[in-house]
């Protein structure tokens, strides 16, 4: 197997991640993904790369950014002040899947979060990916919640 690395994303890692978002039925089916940087995107990945408390990180084989996600550090009073990783935005480029990419590229996340303090990782998941369930499952999550949105 190729070896995969993990790595905080540089805007130039921009375009890749953004790709790597759209490239996805549902994901497509919002509004908001875009294939190509425009200056409120840039301004947000900006934004991400300033807070301490944000990292977008990529996965890197052969030199190609092949997989992200966005791992969040928040703090909370809850359970005795404990921290936790919020992940979202995980993708691994679609003609990849099934090689095991998306399991590294967690455990490198909840690696990240424990070397932060953080006691607890949690993610949403949209009800109609039925297979991302099964794989986040494998790896130990439990749909403990049922999660709720509203636009503002």
């Amino acid at each position: 197997m190729v070896p995969t690395t993990f790595r905080v994303a540089t805007s130039t890692d921009l375009p890749v991640i953004l790709a790597l978002l759209a490239d996805d039925a549902i994901a497509r089916s919002r509004t908001g993904y875009l294939e190509e940087p425009v200056p409120a995107v840039r301004a947000t990945f900006d934004e991400i790369a300033a807070d301490p408390n944000n990292e977008l990180i990529v996965g890197v084989r052969e030199g190609e950014v092949i997989a992200t996600l966005l791992l969040t550090y928040i703090p909370g009073l809850s359970r005795g002040g404990m921290r936790r990783a919020l992940v979202e935005a995980v993708r691994v480029r679609s003609d990849l899947r099934g090689q095991r990419i998306g399991e590294l590229l967690m455990q490198d996340a909840m690696a990240r979060a424990r070397a932060r303090g953080c006691g607890l990782m949690q993610l949403t998941t949209d009800k109609r990916r039925l297979e991302a369930h099964r794989f986040y499952a494998r790896l130990g999550f439990e749909a403990s919640h049922e999660g709720m949105k509203r636009s503002l």
